[in-house]
């Protein structure tokens, strides 16, 4: 299957960079390179992209579609660790960084990967294919406390506790090997009554994929440090489909720009509070309706930028 993404909120993104043709941007979730394409269009020969992914396939689909371009640079890696990538690279600050923290429509399309719930596939959900952790360990090897806490935290699945129970009563019986498996545990957990609103496995798949790619405790501190990332004037993107994910990219922003915590009848600041810049959406921008009829996956999407001083 070709490697093919829908680029979320494109123009937005685009514009919300500030494309410099000189510039330096990095895309650290680069996929099948939907965004990035159109970022090193407006790039001259003097301005570089670097994209990072953890997805071989993704990597090697992204090197075929910007093959025609000379400026840009490619790295598997995590974009939790972009200060060490860009080091490693001889690259202090840059002027840009986008970052979409969905998963990409090959991932969900592609069965064998065991992201979706539909068919029946081996339970895998690695994005890194070459890390140890993965949905059928998560599932078979998880207390019922934890289950539950990840499906509730992560899913917002109301049910949770009735699924992580009924997951650890299957596998004292049978191994949990395959998506069909869990979807059947799953939909057995849900009252039929409840089952109308959307697929009943989505919640609790979404929450599965999201421990085994540890996608959310390290974001408050990933948005850190690509704002230390960031020449003056420099603009951070990013499009975020969770409530846990936008709650993190919106404090980890709040606290780089800085506020004063002083008594209002003080004369001066004695607190020290340092800005580190703005952010330049009071609120997250969203898709239109016309795009979310287009692409579906786009409805849960949220945006925001801060620009560095």
């Amino acid at each position: 299957m070709e490697f093919k993404h829908k680029p979320i909120m494109l123009y937005e993104c685009i514009n919300g960079l500030n494309i410099k043709p000189d510039g330096i941007y990095v895309d650290g979730t680069i996929g099948g390179a939907g965004h990035s394409i159109e970022i090193v269009k407006k790039l001259s020969t003097n301005g570089l992209l670097v994209g990072i992914d953890r997805d071989d396939e993704a990597l090697f689909a992204t090197t075929q579609r910007l093959k025609q371009f000379s400026n840009i640079k490619l790295i598997k890696g995590n974009h939790d660790d972009i200060q060490e990538i860009l080091q490693d690279i001889k690259i202090e600050k840059v002027d840009g960084i986008l970052l979409d923290l969905g998963v990409s429509s090959y991932q969900l399309d592609e069965r064998n990967r065991g992201f979706s719930y539909l068919g029946e596939n081996e339970l895998d959900m690695r994005m890194d294919q070459t890390q140890f952790l993965t949905a059928k360990d998560v599932v078979n090897t998880y207390t019922e406390e934890q289950l539950a806490n990840i499906i509730y935290e992560y899913g917002e699945e109301r049910f949770s506790k009735q699924i992580a129970k009924n997951l650890c009563k299957y596998r004292k019986q049978k191994e949990i090997k395959t998506t069909k498996q869990l979807v059947e545990i799953i939909e057995s957990s849900i009252p039929k009554s409840k089952q109308n609103d959307g697929h009943p496995a989505k919640r609790t798949f979404q929450a599965i994929r999201i421990e085994v790619n540890n996608e959310i405790k390290p974001l408050y501190t990933t948005v850190k440090k690509c704002i230390e990332c960031l020449k003056p004037q420099g603009r951070l993107c990013i499009i975020t489909f969770h409530s846990l994910e936008d709650r993190a990219v919106k404090k980890a922003m709040l606290d780089a720009k800085g506020k004063c915590t002083c008594p209002p009848d003080l004369p001066y600041c004695v607190c020290g509070a340092k800005s580190q810049g703005n952010i330049i959406t009071k609120k997250p921008i969203v898709a239109s309706n016309e795009e979310i009829n287009e692409n579906s996956r786009s409805k849960s999407a949220k945006l925001r930028i801060f620009e560095k001083i």
